[in-house]
């Protein structure tokens, strides 16, 4: 096997660890949506990580509510340019609940890690709810909103 081949199966075991006990059936494919967000993150892409987003999706980042897709966009591209310029975003599922068979709630725990980091900070461990909707077959993401955690 090539050196890019072993790096591609690796990397496609480590993503597979990331969807924990939602591995199969809708549960699993809506948390694909959170999954692609955090890939987007990983490649500091914003038209990739808004395009998750439905158009009228909404992202709450600290006090300022973004609340369309090309907000999203606008703010992403910045802050991967500047402030999040390579930052990885990390997140645990603890639940994900369908509500119908096209609406979805999810619940993380994680953070940013900074460019050059290998964890979030205590002080910077966030909890996030996620709505997600099954939309022309794909899950997308309605609203995102993370808020401290304060052990």
């Amino acid at each position: 096997m090539t050196e890019k081949a072993a790096s591609l199966v690796e990397s496609a075991k480590q993503w597979a660890t990331y969807y924990g006990e939602y591995p199969n059936g809708e549960r699993g494919a809506a948390l694909t949506a959170a999954l692609r967000v955090r890939a987007a993150w990983e490649s500091n892409d914003a038209d990739a990580f808004a395009d998750m987003f439905v158009d009228n999706g909404s992202m709450l980042v600290g006090d300022l509510q973004l609340t369309d897709r090309e907000q999203i966009r606008s703010y992403m591209a910045e802050a991967f340019s500047g402030s999040l310029r390579g930052t990885r975003l990390t997140e645990e599922h603890l639940e994900i609940r369908l509500l119908t068979d096209s609406v979805a709630v999810a619940v993380t725990d994680g953070g940013i890690i900074p460019a050059g980091g290998d964890s979030v900070a205590a002080d910077d461990k966030v909890r996030g709810t996620w709505v997600i909707v099954k939309t022309g077959g794909d899950w997308r993401i309605v609203s995102r909103q993370t808020s401290p955690i304060k052990g």
